[in-house]
């Protein structure tokens, strides 16, 4: 019941809205907030008791009998801090709206509660249909956040970022529907259970296909490269709420579905792809590093940070040790909070300015010191500066990548020779060089130097609204930074149980590669 509320809660609330004249502006703002505090307290209620050795709050009925689907969602360690990031941070987008949204208000608290709701379930389903109906369900909000309320080329953004995730998801509906029909031919029981389908013994040339469907979906979200070019369209078209949500929540969804999914559905086409997996997201974090430097559009450099933030996120999921995936997972909240912080910063600026151009800017320091006090601990966050959010995840997945090859040894599973995993944590460890780079060089040239721009003298400080919004973010990015422990003694028990369950699967499938060999070999 807990998690049903939670999941629907936010439905309730924009059928709420659908009732009020679209002349009370006020109200819809009111009943939208009250209904993402209400989301967010009631998600509270998953942390007392919680059994870090399973799924808690387990709900288990059938949705469509004569075709196995089942309405069955759970919490683990993995899926609890990704929740409840998304009900933190959802007032507080909610909140930065009440300058930047004029127009459709009520229509906008509806495609945001919707979409409050669709990531909420994605994160809890544990029936693979119930998993992609979610799923779909978040890209129709976003297309209408970013199509009706984005900037002068939204369609644009918005048809690419639907097309690009459509792709991906027709894929991993595909794999979904071979383990289904596969699964019936095993047991003669028809199910999308997410343990069910688990238990599914693939030959190996099925395991690679399926995972490189489930891997592309999810790449595409997370977005590695090069999968990732519709990402920076999106960021720079959508208005601020909408980046945020898309930065801080929506991207964590490649990056879980792999850690969920595609890896433990598949161990041996992961072993098989893992080196591939890792390439490509050392060549993300340079790349989107560098590119970021690039940039002149503000929006644009912290799209392209995501690109190696994330690209950092997979690395550690490729490495696939305790300490590369605590890492992995502890990046997703981190980055949820600095990134989006980043994003709100800049909604800030551009509410008074209506320009993300670097060289419009220069010595705000003198004129908002709220501002600046606020935007220079988001940015050491992002950075990774130690005591602050981004220190903790990087620090592990760097560490897990270095021990890697050992922790493969003693576990049995070599995949990758030990001079690579040490390559590919040094050329990571130069991203975090370049992020320190770029992000310094954004904060140097906003807040420093000569105030010469006529049109910035008169820039108003943050409002007591505005404090209020990141007042939440700031303290968020000093408890992940200093006290790790609270968040790591849920993850690394998921994260242990989902490594030992991929041994286990990766056991039997070598065994049933070796049947299906000698079937076909004779030998």
């Amino acid at each position: 019941m807990i998690l049903t509320i939670l999941t629907f809660l936010p439905i309730a609330g924009a059928l709420c809205l659908l009732f009020i004249p679209r002349e009370e502006e006020g109200l819809h703002r009111g009943i939208a907030l009250g209904t993402a505090l209400a989301t967010f307290f009631w998600s509270l209620r998953l942390l007392p008791d919680f059994d870090t050795g399973g799924f808690n709050h387990v709900v288990d009925s059938e949705w469509v009998p004569k075709l196995g689907i089942h309405y069955h969602m759970g919490v683990d360690g993995i899926s609890l801090w990704l929740v409840m990031l998304t009900t933190f941070l959802m007032p507080i987008v909610l909140l930065s709206t009440y300058s930047s949204i004029t127009k459709k208000v009520r229509e906008f608290m509806v495609a945001v509660l919707v979409l409050e709701a669709g990531m909420i379930g994605t994160f809890l389903a544990l029936d693979m249909f119930l998993f992609y109906v979610f799923w779909e369900i978040m890209l129709i909000p976003m297309y209408f956040i970013i199509g009706i309320w984005g900037g002068d080329r939204r369609l644009y953004a918005a048809i690419k970022f639907v097309l690009y995730t459509m792709v991906g998801s027709l894929l991993m509906i595909v794999a979904i529907l071979y383990l289904y029909v596969k699964h019936h031919e095993l047991t003669q029981v028809w199910s999308f259970d997410y343990f069910a389908l688990s238990k599914v013994a693939l030959g190996r040339h099925e395991e690679l296909y399926c995972f490189l469907a489930f891997a592309l979906a999810f790449c595409i979200k997370v977005p590695l490269f090069p999968f990732h070019t519709w990402l920076p369209d999106a960021h720079v078209e959508a208005p601020t709420a909408g980046s945020v949500l898309l930065a801080a929540v929506m991207l964590k969804f490649g990056t879980y579905g792999l850690l969920r999914y595609a890896i433990p559905l598949f161990p041996h086409a992961f072993v098989v792809c893992a080196p591939y997996l890792a390439t490509l997201s050392v060549i993300g974090i340079i790349y989107g590093s560098l590119v970021a430097f690039a940039q002149t559009d503000i929006k644009k450099m912290i799209a392209y940070s995501s690109v190696a933030h994330l690209a950092f996120v997979v690395l550690g999921l490729a490495m696939w040790n305790a300490k590369s995936v605590d890492g992995a997972v502890y990046q997703m909240l981190a980055h949820g909070i600095s990134t989006g912080g980043l994003f709100l910063c800049i909604g800030a600026l551009y509410e008074r300015r209506h320009t993300r151009k670097l060289d419009e800017y220069g010595g705000i320091a003198t004129i908002m010191p709220r501002f600046f006090a606020i935007f220079l601990i988001i940015t050491l966050a992002s950075v990774g500066l130690p005591a602050l959010s981004g220190f903790v995840g990087e620090f592990l997945i760097l560490l897990g990548s270095f021990t890697a090859s050992k922790s493969w040894a003693a576990a049995g599973l070599p995949l990758m020779v030990p001079h690579h995993t040490t390559l590919y944590a040094f050329l990571a460890t130069t991203g975090v060089i370049l992020s320190a780079v770029y992000m310094l060089y954004l904060f140097q040239r906003v807040m420093f130097g000569p105030l010469s721009n006529a049109r910035n003298r008169d820039l108003k400080d943050l409002s007591a609204r505005e404090v209020v919004i990141f007042i939440p973010m700031v303290v968020m990015a000093f408890w992940l930074g200093i006290y790790p422990s609270t968040f790591l003694t849920g993850i690394d028990p998921a994260v242990q149980r989902t490594i030992a369950e991929f041994k286990a699967k990766q056991e039997a499938s070598g065994d049933v590669a070796k049947i299906v060999h000698v079937t076909e070999t004779g030998r």
